[in-house]
């Protein structure tokens, strides 16, 4: 089958949704060609006991998530607060701490590091949101060094060390020594600060979508219809200034522009004829995503709140290192949701499942007692497993990346345009940030000013259908 567009969007994922939408608002003709059988990409229902859905992908919003939030609030779609109300748990060192509010009680010292860690942190990150990363003062600098490097240098003692090493892992499913400390300051600046990203109330985990965080890409799909072909996983785009030929399987399509809007360790896989410039592929060589095993453990019911807790727990010993309540709205089944990150990751995903399971529940009796070893299910979802995502919850940059290709990771190559979270200004990595790629992109094509579409130099003449 081929098909004929003005602008054809790779991936069906929520940059590439809203891409579209954008798109096809303004007047344009698109295409949306999507690799799996369902819409999404890092954002996935799954089911409960009794029928009620589950994300087992990307789940949560939060305060100044603008674009998200006001794409639900067109769609219809509305948010319930996450869990929160109890005693949090936290092991960190040898210690283990029951507390309220935002910070464990940790040793004096240890929390006064935190928080001189987290002053640094923020004002360095404010810094580089100011502008491109790369373009900030002593990018360099930050650039050449690991998080862990950085850590080691500012951080005084072991205890706000491992704190730090808890929240890299929760946050970008990877360790301090993989990424670029620039990197994670842009991260941080992106999200408007640290408390952004880690708290729950008043941050990026405040908020679950009802009916499950996919309902907001079936809801975009929905709007774009038969624009979307699904199981058409893109193999090559064959380019020029006059317009794309983009193949997946059977189907062929033409178009005068192209967006690419999946992981930028996928976009580097498809191929590109001609090939394209050195520093976009350089950059994308350097980016691999994270890798995380996402657990939803269910129970009759959330047994936790009756002692007392929330059901949120972070170690710095555990594999299972983050944990929250994820029961439904309903109020039952009760569900934990945790998350083996990094190098947890890592070797989990050696062991087969039986053995998985076991340490996952033996985290969670840690965590919460006896009860926890006593699930009505199991579900999980090993993110480096799935073909078209192969990890989450994002791509990030290693050492050195973005102050010799940084300026490549959203600029137009011809008829190419880049979207995806890991493009984003703010709130890079969540939806959100997906969202505002798309939207930016959208306005990328619209400024060019789209004609109909025109036989692409050097391609073969075909017949447009539908």
């Amino acid at each position: 089958m081929t098909i004929s567009a003005e602008v054809v969007v790779v991936g069906a994922g929520v940059a590439g949704l809203v891409a579209a939408r954008d798109l096809v608002r303004a007047g344009v003709e698109v295409a949306v060609l999507e690799a799996r059988e369902r819409v999404g990409g890092r954002l996935l229902n799954d089911e409960l006991p009794g029928g009620a859905p589950i994300e087992v992908g990307g789940q949560w919003v939060g305060p100044g998530q603008d674009h998200v939030l006001a794409l639900l609030d067109e769609l219809g779609l509305t948010t319930f607060p996450t869990h929160v109300a109890g005693r949090h748990i936290a092991e960190i060192g040898t210690r283990r701490s029951e507390y309220r509010g935002r910070i464990p009680k940790l040793p004096p010292l240890a929390l006064a590091d935190i928080a001189q860690l987290q002053w640094r942190l923020d004002r360095i990150g404010r810094r580089v949101a100011a502008t491109d990363p790369w373009l900030a003062d002593r990018a360099d600098v930050l650039d050449a060094q690991t998080f862990a490097t950085w850590l080691a240098r500012a951080g005084h003692t072991g205890g706000g060390r491992s704190f730090f090493r808890v929240i890299i892992e929760a946050v970008f499913s990877a360790e301090p020594e993989d990424l670029s400390a620039l990197w994670v300051a842009h991260y941080v600046g992106a999200a408007g600060g640290l408390d952004a990203l880690i708290n729950t109330a008043g941050g990026a985990q405040q908020d679950r979508i009802v009916g499950g965080s996919q309902s907001l890409a079936l809801a975009l799909a929905a709007e774009l219809g038969d624009r979307v072909t699904l199981g058409a996983p893109v193999t090559e785009i064959a380019w020029d200034d006059a317009g794309v030929r983009v193949t997946a399987g059977a189907t062929t399509v033409r178009a005068r522009r192209a967006v690419i809007a999946v992981p930028p360790p996928l976009a580097a896989r498809i191929r590109c004829t001609p090939g394209l410039p050195g520093d976009r592929d350089q950059l994308v060589q350097r980016m691999p995503m994270g890798r995380v095993i996402k657990i939803n453990v269910a129970y009759d019911e959330p047994f936790w709140r009756g002692a007392g807790l929330s059901g949120q727990a972070n170690s710095d010993r555990r594999p299972l290192g983050t944990v929250f309540d994820n029961t439904p709205p309903e109020g039952a089944p009760g569900v934990l949701v945790g998350f083996l990150e990094g190098r947890h990751a890592d070797i989990g995903a050696r062991m087969d499942l039986p053995e998985r399971r076991a340490r996952v529940l033996d985290d969670l009796a840690g965590y919460f007692g006896p009860p926890a070893r006593k699930p009505i299910a199991y579900i999980e979802r090993d993110w480096a497993e799935e073909e078209f995502s192969r990890g989450c919850y994002g791509a990030f940059t290693t050492p050195g990346t973005l102050t010799r290709f940084g300026p490549a990771l959203r600029a137009p190559i011809g008829p190419l345009h880049w979207a995806g979270t890991e493009t984003a200004t703010r709130w890079a990595g969540y939806m959100d940030g997906a969202a505002e790629s798309g939207h930016r992109v959208a306005r990328e094509i619209t400024r060019v000013g789209q004609s109909k579409v025109q036989p692409v130099t050097g391609f073969p003449a075909s017949r447009s259908s539908r």
